[in-house]
């Protein structure tokens, strides 16, 4: 099987007459869209508002950011058993509208979402603010549950997105990628002599609103299941937890996975990668242990020589990530870890809520807790009214001369824990 990925590459997002690309310009028919979202009766009103890398805009509380796409050969979108019909994702051929993305906002379930600063210190935080945003302002109608609203946001930029994307349905692009999936025993057969490695790809699911979907299904309910890399590049999996903003995996950050991008770049030069295992991050001891024990067992079966593993959250999650290190290592499978630090805002407190030293290789994606002074803006898009309790807010960080002083917790993928972002640490 083979799966090809084309990006036309988008350098201005407007609004326009009819929804297209035009010489790098994506122009989106702004009534249209807004029609097409307002057909959720879940949803009181719909605004869309533009941000550009550079602009002085401040936009919060985000709830998702993802990217439009289309697979020019089927009738529907991307994020088969979402949004879209059911169908088999990372095979075929796949069209990205590459710069652009879609970026969800308004009043939302709790309060652990975060902020993109598009200039100044907090844009250098997040890989968004390099990125032409059309950003959805929703409202959720009246008298629906926690459940219902954010079901209502989640799918909507998801529709948002699979609107955009088929703009990019009849374009050549600018830039493709193929890649070729083979049975396991091939890679075997084909690579004998590199090292094959596996990718353990953790999925936050910890309970009430802390939800990821895998083809419309929630995680929370899966055990560990095999997975060929490019199946996220359509939308396989998408992000629908509450969780916070520096190490939460938007959709976006799934559709561009970097782990699963740097690793199809190796493949077959100086590793051959042999796929994913996706898995759960759970509440309660046993299904803790009966995830942990599964991927280790399907890691085993894979026949790899070393694992890579990205948690996403903190805290509980980091019981998860080390039962997940401990058992594979026991194996006689190398891992590489991939986490973020809460460690205080002074850096002297424990980093992670469990350890081992079996854990021994790990890459840290840098401290969560650091402070940072985010300067005013002169436009904000959402609100401002929960910056002191958003995680990484506190009571009097509002400043009078409209600076906002936050934790780097605060910021949508500041320490995220796929390594899409700027910072990491190391022992001195």
């Amino acid at each position: 099987m083979q799966f090809t990925l084309g990006s036309i590459f988008i350098k201005d997002v407007q609004f326009g007459p009819r929804t297209e690309v035009a010489g790098g310009t994506l122009f989106v028919n702004k009534g249209e869209l807004e029609e097409l979202l307002m057909q959720d009766e879940h949803l009181q009103s719909v605004t869309l508002e533009i941000a550009h890398p550079g602009d002085s805009i401040r936009i919060m509380p985000v709830k998702d950011v993802i990217e439009p796409r289309v697979k020019p050969e089927l009738d529907s979108g991307i994020f088969p058993g979402m949004v879209s019909k059911m169908f088999t994702a990372g095979v075929g051929r796949t069209h990205v509208l590459k710069g652009s993305a879609v970026v969800t906002t308004g009043r939302i379930v709790g309060y652990q979402e975060g902020i993109i600063d598009m200039q100044g210190p907090g844009a250098e935080l997040t890989p968004f603010s390099q990125l032409h945003n059309l950003v959805i302002v929703a409202e959720p109608a009246a008298a629906i549950t926690p459940h219902q609203h954010e079901a209502a946001l989640r799918k909507m930029g998801l529709r948002a997105a699979n609107y955009l994307g088929q703009a990019a349905r009849s374009l050549e692009p600018d830039e493709t990628v193929t890649y070729e999936l083979l049975p396991l025993h091939e890679y075997h057969r084909r690579y004998p002599d590199l090292p094959k490695i596996a990718y353990v790809y953790m999925l936050q699911s910890q309970g009430l609103l802390h939800d990821t979907y895998y083809y419309g299904v929630d995680v929370k309910n899966m055990v560990p299941t095999f997975m060929h890399p490019t199946e996220v590049m359509d939308g396989a999996i998408v992000s629908g937890n509450c969780v916070s903003a520096c190490d939460k995996n938007t959709t976006y950050h799934h559709l561009n996975n970097p782990v699963i991008h740097d690793l199809l770049k190796r493949h077959g030069k100086d590793l051959c990668f042999v796929g994913c295992v996706i898995t759960n991050e759970n509440v309660t001891l046993l299904d803790k242990q009966r995830s942990s024990d599964l991927t280790a067992k399907l890691v085993e079966y894979l026949g790899v020589d070393g694992v890579i593993i990205s948690e996403e959250g903190f805290g509980n999650p980091d019981t998860d990530l080390i039962m997940n290190c401990t058992k594979i290592e026991r194996k006689g499978i190398k891992t590489v870890l991939i986490t973020d630090e809460y460690a205080g805002r002074d850096g002297t407190s424990q980093s992670l809520a469990d350890a081992s030293p079996l854990a021994d290789a790990i890459v840290s994606a840098g401290n969560a807790n650091a402070l940072i002074t985010l300067p005013p803006m002169e436009r904000v898009i959402g609100s401002l009214e929960p910056a002191e309790v958003i995680a990484g807010g506190f009571k009097g960080n509002r400043n009078a001369d409209g600076s906002l002083t936050v934790e780097l917790q605060a910021i949508i993928g500041a320490t995220n824990e796929l390594g899409f972002n700027r910072l990491t640490a190391r022992e001195y």
